[in-house]
């Protein structure tokens, strides 16, 4: 097609990583609008509204990049030459300041870490820069293994106050651990949510990235809370625990974060003993301006409310002179959300240590979300990052013709890489402190993400391009320097290069089973020794149908139910069942699944219902897979019918806050699911298909 943007702000928009173009299938080329490009070149700080703008924005920028000695961030790889230093100009002298303290004069044998670079050239120019100097690839798990996957919250114990906590999560890995055989845990995104009536439930819109949400935090275990004499809110948090677990209720966060919210407020009238004193100041100064910045907007936030945009002028500002009063006014209340973070950041280390001395490989797998919440708390303590007026989201594809918009600030690239990258850095090392591996939602956001003008539809969006080397070369270092393995959720549609540039760096992708086919061939299912082996290889996963309601296709009926097809209800099940079938009739090919139950070599005989065996068999089916990693629903080891969360609904489906449930709907406390009959027998297969 040819574009209706002229050519010179066309050229313009190139220079500043800004896409005027995508691709949603191999054979289509969709031009974005000339509004989606300047919206997004104005965000970036650069004016092309009319056709001077756009000829004085181009001649600036190319006279800038014409002068450039470097880019503002230069990254070397430890095995090998640096290619924008072999670049430079005859006779540049260089002199490195070390992260480590060094001052050297050559770039050649740096440390790994994040230095400054002044390169200063024969003819005067100079440049000041930082070098990001990273190992060539990621640690890979230490051996093969197998884990759980679960949704935190949906992990009620008997103890726990209404939903899972981090006293779950350690239990659950220290079970899992020791008698599953497993090697890891991997959770939902437990970073800080926005505070409000009613909460958003989604744990992929969180406040801050940054700091774990402390309505996680298991209250009991807290040190302090043995001084506690009123007990009133552990009732509040009992009766919370039964309505779900007897009652049927959903998981209302909202009602456990307010008696939790009451206890801690008692611990932290609890004086501290010298030793926690001492943790918890090298805590706060170890997270410095980025804890403070927090902790301050959850006080600001208790009084101005979770809107920061709403608030006094003088404090939409983190650095203004009205802040730092507000700050001083409010110290007590800084505290206490100081203190919570500096608890939930503890319960989280030892939920790592605990699963590692139950015998994980790995241990505790954290998830990355892939943005935060406009209105939270980073949103507003990092806003020079961030480009005002734009969202993040997905360009209209095959399955949904509206695209999508995620509601959530990109950062901006420009940014990012004036600034080495500092706020990044700081993101991963702080989930780094407590996690065994990292997942990243929508990895290609590291290349590339859909920026959607504020106001318009997701179609009138374009593609804004991020230095990937950059963004994947800090991603390598910090996960090195915490030697933990990266898990890339590279589902959907991928631009080509992205998945071989992340495996060359170590990054695990996802691949999950009713998805790999032989798309470039007949489209039947991929088999086993096709599979990539760099991957998290999965039945399912939180936003997609329970492995037993797809067997059985009751994932369509509830689709059907809530109005949710596009097409005749009898076309979608005729397609489900026909994709079923094809899998099946693949496991019995190979010898996984017979007459009904799992063949000689399977555990339990062959009374279990064709759909635990049919289970069995899709497990067994990734374990021949050459996957590093495989994953197992935790829901699945008992039958749940129902997901987590169905894309394309809000209110019509309780998104978030179901519990675990056996194939009845009936919820299972961690006790009973620990003692599951079905569970113990899907984990006697994976132990003797890994020993195969």
């Amino acid at each position: 097609m040819t574009a209706p943007l002229g050519e010179e702000l066309a050229r313009l928009a190139a220079l500043h990583g800004v896409a005027t173009s995508y691709r949603p299938a191999p054979d289509r080329t969709v031009t974005a609008s000339p509004t989606a490009v300047t919206r997004a070149l104005a965000a970036l700080g650069v004016d092309a509204d009319t056709p001077r703008a756009v000829r004085d924005a181009l001649d600036a920028r190319e006279r800038e990049l014409a002068a450039r000695l470097l880019p503002p961030t230069v990254v070397s790889w430890s095995d090998g030459p640096c290619a924008a230093l072999t670049a430079l100009p005859g006779g540049t002298r260089l002199r490195v300041e070390t992260e480590q303290g060094e001052v050297r004069d050559t770039a050649d044998g740096l440390p790994h870490g994040v230095h400054r670079l002044t390169a200063t050239a024969p003819d005067g120019r100079t440049a000041r820069v930082h070098l990001v100097v990273a190992p060539p690839r990621l640690p890979t798990p230490p051996r093969r293994s197998y884990g759980v996957l679960v949704q935190l919250y949906s992990l009620l114990s008997r103890r726990s106050w209404g939903m899972g906590d981090l006293g779950d999560l350690g239990e659950l890995a220290d079970w899992a651990g020791r008698v599953l055989g497993a090697g890891f845990v991997q959770v939902n995104p437990l970073h800080a949510a926005v505070p409000g009536a009613p909460t958003d439930p989604s744990p992929y819109r969180p406040s801050s990235r940054r700091f774990p949400d402390p309505v996680h935090l298991r209250v009991e275990e807290i040190p302090e809370y043995a001084y506690v004499e009123d007990r009133a809110a552990a009732e509040r948090g009992a009766r919370l625990r039964e309505a779900v677990l007897e009652k049927g209720e959903l998981i209302d966060r909202d009602a456990v974060w307010e008696a939790k919210r009451e206890a801690l407020e008692r611990v932290a009238a609890v004086p501290l003993g010298p030793g926690r004193r001492a943790a918890y100041r090298d805590f706060v100064a170890g997270q410095g301006q980025a804890l403070e910045d927090h902790a301050t907007w959850c006080a600001l936030a208790e009084v101005h409310g979770p809107r920061w945009s709403d608030w006094p002028e003088e404090l939409r500002d983190p650095r203004s002179a009205g802040t730092a009063r507000a700050r001083r006014e409010l110290a007590d209340r800084v505290g206490f959300h100081s203190r919570l973070a500096w608890l939930t950041d503890t319960q989280l280390t030892a939920a790592q240590r605990t699963a590692r001395e139950a015998g994980m490989a790995i241990g505790i797998v954290h998830d990355l979300a892939v943005g935060v919440h406009p209105s939270g708390a980073d949103a507003w303590a990092q806003q020079e990052y961030l480009a005002a007026g734009m969202s993040v989201g997905a360009p209209p594809d095959a399955f949904n013709a509206r695209g999508q918009d995620w509601g959530l600030p990109p950062w901006r690239p420009d940014r990012l890489a004036e600034s080495g990258y500092a706020p990044y850095r700081r993101l991963l090392r702080g989930l780094f402190r407590y996690a065994g591996a990292l997942r990243i939602d929508h990895v290609m956001g590291l290349f590339r993400l859909w920026w959607v003008p504020q106001g318009q539809a997701p179609t009138e969006g374009t593609y804004v391009r991020y230095d990937a080397e950059a963004m994947l070369a800090v991603l390598v270092l910090e996960a090195a320097r915490a030697g933990a393995p990266v898990i890339g959720e590279d589902l959907g549609t991928v631009e080509p290069g992205v998945r071989e540039a992340l495996r060359a760096r170590g990054v695990l992708g996802t691949s999950v089973l009713w998805f790999e086919r032989d798309w470039d061939g007949d489209g039947r299912p991929l088999p086993p020794e096709r599979w990539r082996a760099d991957c998290l290889a999965t039945a399912t996963t939180h936003d997609l149908p329970s492995t037993a309601a797809r067997l059985t296709g009751e994932h369509v009926e509830l689709r059907d139910r809530l109005g949710l097809l596009t097409r005749p209800v009898e076309e979608e099940r005729a397609e489900a069942a026909a994709d079923t079938e094809e899998w099946l009739a693949l496991l019995t090919r190979l010898g996984l699944l017979a007459g009904g139950a799992v063949l000689p070599g399977g555990a339990g005989g062959g009374d279990r219902s064709a759909e635990e065996a049919e289970v069995q068999a899709l497990h067994r089916f990734l374990l021949r897979t050459p996957a590093r990693m495989i994953g197992v629903w935790l829901p699945d080891g008992v039958g749940d019918r129902r997901p987590q969360n169905l894309p394309g609904t809000w209110d019509q489906y309780p998104n978030w806050r179901l519990p675990i449930a056996d194939g009845r709907g009936r919820p299972m406390p961690l006790e009973e699911l620990a003692a599951a009959p079905r569970l113990q027998r899907l984990f006697d297969v994976l132990r003797e298909a890994a020993r195969e």
